[in-house]
């Protein structure tokens, strides 16, 4: 008798949670292809002090990663090393160091000469001197080499990850249940504030300009620390606006990424055995990352000096572009062949990780989700370390908050049983959901995209705030030219994607 061999069935799903999957390896992939090898290329080309700070600030994320992985898998291994209360302890002694790092740089005045005076975010500041190796200030260390309030961040981002765990870690010692209850109303608390708040500051910077703001709220010291007219002090009208505006967009970042920290636990706390040496992996790798970032950023300096020696073939020349003989290696920079090269490098590394991702989707699914999740949160965090400055920071929060509410968004759709699989073909209205979302979430990414004036970005859609209360021009000067293109773009087209969306997830239409 012939026995009748069963196949095997493949996972079904809804065109909602396929779609969320596809738009979080959309985003990621745009952001490892396009975004990260642009920022590098783009710093190695312009000044090796944005080099520094930008190598800094990605060694850091790198570092502040694994730490946080190091701190889950201590906590929350079968047999816990370390009890919760020394990371809670602990924890709240980093919290309270970042946040005086950061005030220590930003309300402390350094005077560069009798005209001319900053707070002490950067260092070395430019008349610093301690042992100046190859023209440096500090050793070989350019002015600005080192970003305190991004040392500050990341302290303070590590604090407070260790209190938030080791609280969920003595919860868990009281109560034996290890399920995973879903996205829970506190998920849904910190998520909804988050984004409510995200969606209020996009439309309020959209009219009002912080640098107009700044003329209302202090006329006499709008901008710039200036003791001619009085203004001796760090506190000026733009100081004031952007603190107001920097501690509410703080909320809604650290709102977005406890609600992704928490739906990360709930997510494998069912099958820690199966996804603690994912996340563990996933935590060695930034470490390796992060090391490569901070021996480049230690040894920039140096070695731009050591490849201007080169005379084979006339490699110097070709790595290199100088503006004055007299003063090497200051006045180098990389040429753009040599930030192709890198470029080169760095995207086809990341285009050869997102391939293994989707050839490993079947077999090993926990590393592609854990991964692809953490890694979202991470260059999340890299887009706010690496754009501190105080004219780059607004926007930053703003694209750091919403990257963290796609991992949150996608961290919800990531456990099988969250979305239950449909009970209607596609049919003709379903396919037009399916397609007009999915452009109109390109379209809405692509304005979000254009957003940011940062240096390493091309805008293809312009955005200049200030539509209700733009800054005054100078004197003589004519009035700034307002473009709300970019967020028009994004708010409209976002909310037509949401609005459709909600119909596909409504009809429940399967794949």
């Amino acid at each position: 008798m012939q026995q009748a061999q069963q196949r095997e069935m493949p996972e079904r799903m809804s065109w909602a949670r396929a779609m969320v999957f596809g738009v979080g390896f959309f985003f990621l992939a745009a952001i490892l292809i396009a975004q990260l090898p642009s920022y590098v290329n783009f710093e190695m080309t312009s000044s090796l002090t944005g080099l520094e700070q930008g190598t800094l600030a990605l060694a850091a994320v790198g570092l502040a990663g694994f730490i946080i992985v190091q701190v889950i898998v201590l906590l929350f291994d079968p047999k816990p090393l370390i009890p919760p209360g020394i990371f809670i302890g602990l924890g709240g002694v980093l919290f309270v160091v970042g946040l005086l790092i950061i005030a220590g740089a930003v309300l402390t005045v350094h005077q560069l000469d009798p005209t001319h005076f900053t707070n002490n975010q950067y260092f070395p500041q430019p008349d610093t001197s301690w042992n100046p190796v190859l023209g440096g200030k500090v050793l070989w260390l350019q002015p600005a080499a080192i970003d305190f309030v991004m040392i500050g961040f990341v302290v303070l981002t590590i604090g407070l990850a260790m209190v938030f765990y080791g609280a969920l870690a003595l919860r868990e010692l009281r109560n034996p249940d290890r399920s995973d209850p879903g996205t829970t109303p506190a998920i849904r608390i910190m998520l909804g504030i988050g984004i409510v708040v995200l969606m209020a500051f996009s439309l309020f910077y959209t009219f009002v300009s912080d640098r107009g703001l700044a003329y209302v709220v202090y006329r006499q010291c709008p901008l710039d620390i200036n003791p001619a007219k009085g203004c001796p002090g760090p506190i000026t009208g733009l100081f004031i606006v952007d603190t107001v505006l920097n501690i509410v967009l703080s909320i809604a970042v650290f709102c977005t990424l406890g609600a992704f920290a928490l739906r990360l636990h709930y997510l494998m706390r069912p099958v820690r055995k199966r996804t603690m040496n994912v996340l563990y992996l996933v935590g060695v790798n930034l470490a390796q990352v992060a090391v490569i970032f901070l021996l480049f950023w230690l040894v920039t300096y140096p070695l731009v000096a050591w490849i201007h020696s080169w005379s084979f073939i006339g490699l110097n020349d070709y790595l290199l572009v100088c503006g004055k003989l007299s003063v090497i290696p200051g006045s180098c920079t990389f040429s753009q062949q040599a930030g192709y090269i890198v470029d080169t490098l760095i995207t086809s590394g990341t285009f050869v990780v997102l391939i293994g991702a989707i050839w490993a989707w079947k077999g090993h699914r926990n590393l592609v989700i854990i991964g692809g999740v953490t890694v979202t949160a991470v260059l999340a965090l890299a887009t706010l370390l690496t754009h501190l400055h105080p004219g780059e920071v607004l926007i930053a929060m703003l694209l750091c908050g919403g990257a963290l509410i796609l991992a949150v968004v996608w961290t919800s759709v990531a456990r099988r049983e969250f979305a239950v699989v449909g009970e209607n073909n596609l049919g003709c209205l379903g396919q037009w959901l399916v397609l007009g979302t999915c452009l109109l979430i390109y379209l809405a990414a692509f304005g979000f995209f254009s957003i940011p004036g940062f240096g390493e970005t091309e805008p293809n859609v312009p955005f200049i705030p200030g539509v209700a209360l733009p800054e005054p021009p100078p004197p003589g000067q004519p009035p700034t030219i307002v473009h709300p293109d970019a967020m028009v773009m994004f708010l409209l087209l976002g909310a037509l994607a949401a609005i459709q969306f909600y119909f596909l997830v409504r009809n429940r239409y399967k794949v």
